[in-house]
């Protein structure tokens, strides 16, 4: 045989030993987090109650759930705070009967359709734990352990959480953990570890034991840290040997916890007020938006009422449209939370809600998804401020800014909330800076807010703790009257503005002697949208084109839990500051022309009506 036949002989047995591969073989590429937008969050909190899971988890249920709503992940139950699983785990403690392994047929589904699967995982939160091992638990002031929550200095992490997340990803391939019960369940350990490390680091021998008592804060400080080790030891762990397994810490580094980022989480999120959604998602899509990371913001698809938060009512298509607006507004991805039941199926009929939510958001994606926000009036949440006031680690009460930040956008400011570390080097990208009812400012950010005013910025106090931190730059002390004083180049304002009387209150006198001190410090905003205070109005920029996005506030939200129909509002007259005329504008979604006229560097224009969310997309370049 010549070598040339040797050649094509070889060639010939090889190919008859490579397997043929159908297109059904092939797995489709998930995206990874980062990437995603759209999504489904399940969960069901499994306890002892539950002695069916698996029986009704079926190939095809989750397929009609993926053909119906088409989302880029799904996030479901594997272990809520009562610390049982809903799969059968070889670590830790199983639902009482668990039939088959319902955590297998969600994987290979969801991997069969490239859609994502997360883990709906409860860390810190674990009540099982806490009771068969006191020793992993939390020590109360009181000397006792806690119900809920694991020490953050004990070997829960090592012994149970790691391992189990190592499980999920190495022998079920999931994508990643949506990780609950973490900052916001944490609490001040007094286990002989935490007062040992405590009292070795910072030479205090007599331990506070309540807010008020010497070194309460330096304690809290101490503590807070502890959970920022705690994230960096167990993301570490498990990315050692599952380095593609995805961590997200549900509201670490958000509201909830207003600081740089410090653990390699792969993604932030958090499940906004089931009660009071649209105000929830404000504050929160608002200072997400500039943390650096892939974010996203959860619904709540039904209303709570009672202690237990016991399900209500379902929300509307509408009610969740305008939820998902708020987030997608500032650029983040969004998801929605159905109960599983207590075996651990879906309840399909549901789904068409999702399904028509799901077309709202997709019809904005391109659009919106990863859009940056326009520097324009820049609210203050300050983390030395905010870890002052808590009482316990991670404090939800933001009464003092929610009222600043409400009564702004209900007149139809253009804003984002910034902590210390979003505005260090970035002060004069502001034209307003509004610091709200401060207490606590270190020192070096003070000056540097003093030094932004008196190189051309406008700072606007509100309360007379923030005005008595500037008393040189305003001149002497105040006594809550509203004064604007010129500093160097700029002008600084205080007035006695009460957030917390315009959050129970909205009175309108309040919101316009507000908006009217602001028009004074920043005149000509880059837009003005006139004709209803019921719009919220995000300047951002995305793909080259200015987005003017109005989102409709109308109707009962603060009171109503339930809203089966929501009032448009408009026609809203718009006036876009531009040094040059467009190229295009158009009202997105849909591309639809918009009639403008452009002179002396303003586009005037007009939107008739906003439904729910509308985007006036302006093609600069």
């Amino acid at each position: 045989m010549n070598s040339t036949r040797l050649a094509n002989f070889v060639l010939l047995v090889s190919l008859m030993l490579v397997p043929v591969v159908s297109a059904a073989d092939v797995t489709p590429k998930r995206l990874r987090r980062a990437d995603s937008f759209l999504g489904i969050h399940f969960d069901f909190h499994a306890n002892t109650d539950c002695t069916n899971v698996g029986a009704n988890t079926t190939p095809v249920m989750i397929e009609n759930i993926i053909n119906l709503v088409h989302p880029d992940y799904l996030q479901i139950d594997c272990k809520g705070h009562r610390g049982f699983s809903s799969y059968p785990t070889k670590i830790g403690t199983q639902a009482p009967r668990i039939v088959g392994d319902p955590l297998r047929v969600w994987r290979e589904v969801t991997a069969k359709h490239g859609v994502g699967l997360y883990m709906h995982y409860s860390g810190v939160y674990d009540s099982k734990a806490v009771t068969d091992h006191p020793d992993w638990a939390a020590i109360g002031a009181d000397g006792k352990p806690s119900t809920k929550a694991t020490s953050l200095f004990g070997p829960y992490a090592g012994k149970l959480l790691i391992p189990q997340l190592c499980e999920l990803a190495g022998d079920y391939g999931v994508d990643g953990a949506w990780v609950d019960g973490e900052c916001w369940a944490s609490v001040p350990d007094y286990g002989a570890p935490a007062l040992a490390a405590f009292r070795k680091l910072t030479g205090i021998t007599n331990v506070p034991r309540k807010p008020g008592e010497p070194h309460w804060f330096e304690f809290l400080q101490f503590q807070r840290e502890a959970f920022r080790k705690y994230l960096r030891h167990y993301i570490a762990a498990v990315k050692k040997t599952n380095p593609r397994f995805q961590i997200c810490s549900n509201w670490a580094f958000t509201d909830h916890m207003p600081e740089p980022v410090s653990a390699p989480v792969d993604f932030l999120s958090g499940d906004f007020s089931p009660q009071n959604s649209v105000n929830s998602a404000r504050l929160s899509a608002r200072y997400l938006a500039r943390q650096g990371q892939p974010w996203d913001l959860m619904a709540w698809s039904f209303s709570t009422e009672g202690p237990t938060m016991e399900k209500s009512a379902e929300k509307s298509a509408v009610q969740l449209e305008r939820e998902a607006a708020v987030v997608l507004a500032m650029g983040g991805g969004f998801e929605a939370y159905f109960a599983q039941n207590r075996d651990g199926s879906v309840g399909l009929n549901e789904m068409p809600v999702m399904a028509g939510v799901a077309k709202f958001c997709r019809a904005r994606q391109a659009i919106c998804h990863h859009s940056q926000a326009v520097p324009q009036v820049g609210l203050l949440l300050s983390t030395t401020d905010q870890y002052h006031r808590a009482k316990g680690l991670f404090s939800r009460d933001h009464s003092r800014i929610n009222g600043a930040l409400y009564a702004l956008l209900e007149s139809q400011w253009s804003v984002e909330v910034l902590g210390e570390h979003h505005l260090a080097g970035r002060l004069r990208d502001y034209p307003l800076i509004v610091v709200p009812e401060c207490e606590y400012l270190e020192p070096k950010f003070r000056d540097s807010l003093a030094a932004y005013v008196k190189a051309g910025g406008n700072l606007l106090l509100i309360g007379s703790s923030a005005a008595k931190l500037f008393e040189r730059e305003l001149g002497g002390k105040l006594e809550g009257e509203t004064k604007i004083a010129p500093y160097g180049r700029g002008r600084i304002a205080c007035t006695s503005f009460g957030g917390q009387t315009y959050l129970s209150e909205r009175p309108e006198p309040l919101r316009r002697a507000l908006n009217d001190l602001a028009r004074k410090l920043f005149p000509q905003p880059m837009v003005d949208v006139k004709g209803s205070n019921d719009v919220d109005v995000c300047v951002t920029r995305n793909h080259g084109k200015l987005l003017v996005n109005l989102i409709n506030t109308a109707g009962p939200h603060r009171t109503q839990s339930i809203l089966d129909t929501i009032p448009p509002v408009g026609p809203l007259d718009i006036t876009i500051r531009l040094n040059r005329k467009p190229a295009l504008v158009m009202l997105e979604p849909g591309a639809r022309p918009l009639t403008c006229d452009y002179r002396d560097g303003q586009l005037q224009l007009t939107v008739p009506k906003v439904e729910i969310h509308e985007i006036v997309a302006v093609q600069t370049r």
